[in-house]
Parts: structure tokens; sequence; C-alpha cells
């Protein structure tokens, strides 16, 4: 049931899943308990572990699981899910449990006061914990938003965050190209060109380690430098994307 005054109800969650049986029946539950979650759409990314098996098995009515024929990438599995979407705002939630699907307030607070018509969830501009990890990562990532920025105008503090909300109708209006982790900067890219309104909210972050499942690699950060280019205005302008397959050889995809 959707409530307009307090917002419950009103939000999709769109949830990619590969080989995540650890994790996968713990982050559903939390999201389910959030009063604002209206439906879960969980794209199962033709994993080789059980995560197909928790899902199919989960009861709550609110939970639509789909099933990718093979292993496409979270880009793939996102525009999958985005386009069964129905609820009034939509936002993306990892498998994992790198993000707090406690912090849907936080997130959606400027979408729902009608300020915002995309929200980026900073794990890079307050929250109330974030694990320490990786250097390199951490300096990759600032570098990709600096580059992000630079191309789109935008002044982002963590382009590649998984909590990126949306009004429906924003999100399905516009063509996701990217099969992969190339869905980060393409997306933002593609809101920076139609001038939506953008807000950033700082949350936690429980990151986690190669040894506890994480996947994203050197060629996702090759390949994001490809999409930056790509999808802003000058890259398209000078056709940037003709590149691609060069690209797609350097990268395995």
């Amino acid at each position: 049931m959707t409530d307009a005054a307090t917002g419950h109800g009103v939000l999709s969650v769109i949830m990619p899943c590969f080989n995540e049986e650890q994790t996968v029946k713990e982050i559903l539950d939390r999201v389910l308990d959030s009063p604002y979650v209206g439906e879960v759409v969980a794209v199962d990314d033709a994993s080789t572990d059980d995560t197909l098996e928790i899902l199919s098995a989960y009861d709550d009515p609110r939970l639509r699981v789909l099933k990718q024929s093979v292993n496409r990438g979270k880009g793939a599995a996102l525009r999958r899910g985005f386009a069964v979407a129905t609820k009034a705002f939509v936002i993306v939630q990892d498998a994992d449990l790198e993000y707090d699907p406690g912090e849907y307030p936080r997130v959606l607070a400027p979408l729902l006061s009608d300020d915002a018509d995309v929200v980026y969830g900073s794990r890079f501009s307050g929250g109330d914990a974030r694990r320490i990890l990786y250097f390199w990562h951490t300096l990759g990532n600032r570098a990709l938003t600096l580059a992000s920025n630079m191309a789109t105008n935008l002044n982002l503090s963590d382009m590649e965050t998984c909590y990126k909300a949306f009004r429906r109708e924003i999100i399905q209006n516009i063509e996701i190209e990217e099969d992969r982790f190339g869905f980060e900067p393409e997306i933002t890219a593609k809101i920076a060109a139609l001038k939506c309104r953008v807000y950033e909210v700082g949350i936690s972050y429980y990151g986690r380690t190669y040894d506890d499942g994480k996947k994203i690699g050197w060629r996702d950060g090759v390949r994001a430098v490809f999409c930056i280019l790509a999808y802003s205005p000058p890259g398209v302008r000078f056709g940037v994307r003709r590149a691609s397959p060069f690209v797609a050889k350097l990268t395995g995809y």
C-alpha cells in the first residue's frame, strides 16, 4: 500500500544478483523491513551457486524474481529490472551487505520533497560509518569521479556509488547501453545531459574484500574511463563510441 504523505510503499528496489548465496537472504530481509519498499525486483544474473533457489523460495508478495539465461553483468540486470518497476521511485540495491537499506529515508528525502529527480548516496560525504579497505580503490574511485565531473559539469563526490535513486519516469526513459559496471558513468552522463535535478546525501558503507566476494576489478576501471568519454557531450560529438570494439578487446567485455 502506498502512502504519499509518509513515503510508505513508494519505492521499487532493483537488486542485481550474481553468486550471493551468503548474503541475499539477509539483505532481502533488511530491504523488505523498510516501510518505504513497495516492491523488490531481484534479477539473478545466471548465478552458479544457490542464489536463485534462495530468491525463489523467499516468501513475500512484494518480491519479483527475474532470471537471466546467461551472465550478462550488472548493467544488463538493472536494465531488465528498471523496465518492470512500477513504484514512484526506483533505487539500486546490491545483493551483498555493503549498503544499508535502513538509510532509504535519507536517500529518498530530496525526492519526496520534490527537490530532486535523482539522488546519489555518497560514501565520501558523511554517513554514520565507512569500513576502511583499499587505498588504490579509493584513489581510483576519486579519479573516476573527478573525470566524470569534468565531463558532465556535475559536482559529485562518489559517482561509482551503488545507491542511486530515481524518479521512475526518469530512469525508464533512459536507454542503458552498458551491460556491466560501465552503467555507473553511463547513467551519470545521461542524467547530466537531461539536466536532471541531482542531489547527493551521505551514506554509510560496509565494504567487503575480494575474499568476501567483491567482483569489480581493473578492467572495470578501464571501461569506466571509456564510458566517461563516450557518453559525455564531447564524446558523443566526436564519436568516441566508435572505439568500443578496441576497448572491449582490451578489457575482455
